[in-house]
């Protein structure tokens, strides 16, 4: 097994996905790791921000003085109100995201397979307690859908992998993995080439170290 050297840490990894986020879309942010994205994104880019539980236009996470308990995201966390946000039946919601007219959202996972098959719901252990929650919604209704997540788990398996042995949330629906050692694309359209992962860029690993730790043959985007 490779040593893992400098990878990104959580902050920085969210920084790296709000830079790809682009301008006028409108995005939702799963809860967990993705929820740190919009802390990060670029000023001045009409990024709109939707929660599933029924707002448009929310802002970075509330602090002190600015948390208001009736003020939160999908994941309970307070949030802060941009100018000119809205609220909504949660039903609505659920019509946006059901009806394509997210642009990107982004999710955590447990699982994801080359070809784009997303495991976020279940970790199939006894005492977990599944909640699919709007992921399986989001995941096939966004018109892109994005992973952010460790590369391994705790105790070093990867997941990112040749097919999820959890139980899917959607299929073939993630076009990128956003981690702390690599960008990856997954799925039909990740590239040109027998490859259903192409690696975009790497943090604290080659790209030989990379295949190393995941066992996995790996093209890259760029060629």
């Amino acid at each position: 097994m490779t040593a893992v050297g400098q990878h990104l840490s959580k902050d920085q990894l969210a920084a790296r996905v709000a830079r790809d986020i682009p301008a006028g879309a409108y995005v939702n942010l799963g809860i967990g790791l993705p929820t740190l994205v919009s802390d990060h994104l670029p000023a001045g880019r009409g990024i709109t921000l939707h929660t599933e539980n029924g707002m448009l236009g929310m802002g970075p996470a509330a602090t002190g003085a600015d948390v208001d308990p009736d003020l939160v995201n999908a994941g309970k966390v307070p949030v802060t109100e941009l100018s000119g946000a809205s609220y909504f039946h949660q039903a609505d919601s659920f019509a946006m995201m059901r009806g394509g007219h997210i642009d990107v959202c982004v999710l955590g996972a447990f699982e994801v397979s080359v070809s784009g098959d997303l495991a976020n719901w279940s970790t199939g252990a006894p005492d977990a307690i599944p909640a699919v929650g709007g992921a399986m919604d989001l995941a096939v209704g966004a018109r892109d859908t994005w992973v952010m997540m460790n590369l391994l788990t705790k105790g070093g398996a990867p997941k990112l992998v040749e097919r999820c042995a959890l139980p899917l949330t959607g299929v073939a629906c993630v076009s990128r993995v956003y981690s702390d050692l690599a960008v990856v694309d997954v799925g039909p359209d990740a590239g040109p080439g027998q490859h259903l992962a192409r690696v975009v860029e790497t943090f604290g690993v080659t790209h030989a170290e990379l295949e190393d730790l995941l066992g996995l043959e790996l093209g890259r985007a760029d060629g």
